[in-house]
């Protein structure tokens, strides 16, 4: 069914959204306008199936059945590719079993075909958390690029259906399918696990461990009642700040990301996916190559909603490498001054008590969008996969007659302590802050930290391993207020894992009344929480970063109200020391050891940590 047209009236957009876009336009002109050539280009010269040679076609469609070996020798139907993070040991990922034979079911009822055109690799933060395979977590995201780009290389498809939800698979997605960016291309999502243990009393249940209150079997088992059947988990983290973020830039149907794996609505909004796929190929009159559709305005809204909805800290840097394979280039600058003029509309744990189960019902993306454009925060004019623009992206999917049909979202949010309107913000800014001073540059989360605690000076504690702190805890030396220092966590040196073993206990001297805050060139995730965290900081300490200079005793300064991330003191006195060398952890075992070349060539956190295009 096609869309309805957009009930938000047009307004004037924020004057800071109009300059930071302009801004972005005009320092991405020259690299922007190469992808674009290399775009039409690419199009120009890839192998039409008619083209082929029979050799070659002949062996692309061998396994097909006959009816689609039929369709393809035809030429005049669309043929698209299928690439899947598909696994059956993660909850999120685990629904995309069965999801090819659906699409391909789908394409044939309209007379086209679909294929399986590659795999890439899945990997869980939650599972490999505190372990050696976290190192390689950040990593899997550049190299789920070149997969995506390796399964789209034999150049049968029309179009592209990305199915992936997960921390770096969907931003690893979209960098390697914008590689083709010629092909339309639309992501299909299976949706969150139903809520289960409230998000709060994890959270109690974990500090209460962590003080030795609770024994393991019981710890496991709220886990287990946290996290208990397919989908993805139901917090705000990176993977569902993914799919906020897709349906901003217009590559995921509306409203589509929070419905239930189990809801029959589901697998219709699967088929609906499917058929606007075919609308919007190159054989058709409505052509939408992804590679126009991804343009500064998308990558605006998509910063925007993600900031408007106290999203993930990761997308700091998925969004700068994101852009990057489109040709743009955006910074932190651009990010920061778009926190500072963009209203924080959503409370989802851990921002709040809420699941995103919770957001949904009281109006979910759709609700927010429409929020966010009236407020002229976003470009309603944006290209999209679907709909005339983003103007129709204010609209939800429902079923009637076991059919898919479109509906204006509520104007109003259905639950206004889950999400609110843009003129009763739950704050006038963004989550997200940038933060700076002598001891680099670095980002932080507000949205989850009270007033109270954003401003911490306070002796630093300095580790090399985020395993170290335990022990300072258990021994009561930290029982006082400190800035725990963890560094030699950046992607050059590490690959640049998170750091949520620290959190229980941060959180539990945060109760005790002390000043605590963390600095590092680590990550935190979309899970950074209530204690404040400077993350990400960059230069590095293995790359010449001053973190590597500083020590136990030495005053930091946390400042997340200013923006100040400083050291108080000589400043000459810190330079002239010599650099701590990074602790010989080996890199080997857990696979690490074939990753040496790409933690070698990989750029800093604020180029996007990427080693597909090292700095911008």
């Amino acid at each position: 069914m096609e869309p309805l047209l957009s009930g938000v009236a047009m307004v004037q957009l924020n004057t800071t959204v109009a300059e930071v876009t302009q801004r972005i336009i005009e320092r991405s002109s020259s690299l922007r306008a190469d992808y674009l050539r290399q775009v039409k280009e690419d199009k120009s010269n890839r192998p039409e199936r008619g083209k082929l040679s029979c050799g070659n076609l002949a062996h692309g469609f061998a396994a097909c059945g006959e009816d689609d070996k039929n369709s393809l020798r035809l030429m005049e139907a669309s043929n698209i590719a299928i690439v899947t993070s598909y696994n059956d040991m993660l909850s999120a990922h685990q629904p995309y079993a069965v999801y090819p034979d659906k699409i391909k079911q789908a394409m044939r009822d309209i007379g086209c075909t679909a294929q399986v055109a590659g795999g890439v690799p899945a990997m869980c933060d939650g599972v490999t958390q505190g372990q050696d395979g976290m190192e390689l977590s950040l990593l899997s995201r550049d190299l789920i690029a070149q997969c995506t780009a390796m399964s789209l290389s034999h150049q049968m498809f029309d179009g592209v259906l990305a199915l992936g939800i997960c921390d770096k698979i969907v931003p690893g997605l979209l960098m390697g399918v914008l590689s083709f960016g010629y092909l339309p291309a639309l992501f299909v999502p299976a949706g969150p696990m139903e809520s289960g243990l409230p998000n709060k009393e994890k959270q109690r249940i974990r500090q209460l461990f962590a003080e030795g209150k609770i024994d393991r079997e019981e710890l496991l088992q709220a886990e287990s009642d946290s996290y208990h059947s397919a989908g993805t988990c139901t917090f705000y983290g990176t993977a569902n700040s993914n799919q906020v973020v897709l349906e901003a830039m217009g590559l995921q149907l509306p409203g589509s990301s929070f419905v239930n794996p189990s809801n029959p609505l589901r697998d219709k909004l699967t088929v609906e996916t499917c058929h606007q796929m075919a609308r919007i190929t190159a054989l058709g009159n409505d052509y939408r190559p992804v590679g126009e559709v991804v343009d500064e305005r998308s990558m605006v809204n998509a910063t925007i909603a993600l900031l408007a909805s106290g999203g993930s800290t990761n997308h700091t840097m998925h969004l700068v490498a994101i852009a990057r394979a489109a040709g743009i280039i955006l910074n932190w600058d651009d990010i920061s001054e778009l926190s500072a003029a963009v209203p924080l509309l959503a409370k989802v744990y851990p921002n709040g008590h809420a699941d995103v189960n919770h957001f949904h019902a009281a109006g979910g993306t759709s609700c927010m969008f429409r929020q966010l454009l009236g407020g002229g925060f976003m470009h309603a004019d944006a290209k999209t996969s679907w709909g005339v623009d983003f103007g129709d992206f204010t609209q939800q999917a429902f079923l009637d007659n076991d059919k898919v049909v479109w509906h204006e979202s509520p104007i109003i949010p259905l639950d206004l302590e889950v999400l609110t309107t843009v003129d009763k913000a739950f704050s006038p800014e963004g989550g997200l802050r940038l933060l700076k001073g002598n001891l680099g540059r670095g980002v932080i989360k507000v949205s989850a930290v009270a007033a109270e605690h954003q401003i911490v000076e306070a002796p630093a504690v300095v580790i090399d391993a985020q395993d170290d702190l335990a022990a300072l805890f258990e021994s009561g030396q930290l029982n006082r207020d400190c800035v725990v220092v963890v560094r030699f966590q950046g992607p050059k040196a590490l690959g640049m894992p998170e750091l949520h073993k620290l959190t229980p206990m941060l959180g539990i001297l945060q109760d005790k009344g002390y000043k605590v805050a963390l600095v590092t060139d680590g990550r935190m995730s979309g899970a950074s929480g209530k204690v404040p965290a400077a993350i990400h900081l960059v230069p590095e300490a293995a790359n010449g970063g001053v973190l590597a200079k500083v020590i136990n005793g030495d005053v930091i300064r946390v400042n997340a109200v200013t923006g100040e991330l400083q050291f108080i003191g000589d400043v000459a006195e810190l330079e002239a020391r010599d650099a701590s060398p990074q602790p010989d952890a080996g890199q080997r075992g857990c696979g690490r050891e074939y990753f040496a070349v790409n933690r070698g060539n990989i750029s800093n956190a604020e180029q996007g940590a990427s080693f597909l295009f090292g700095g911008v």
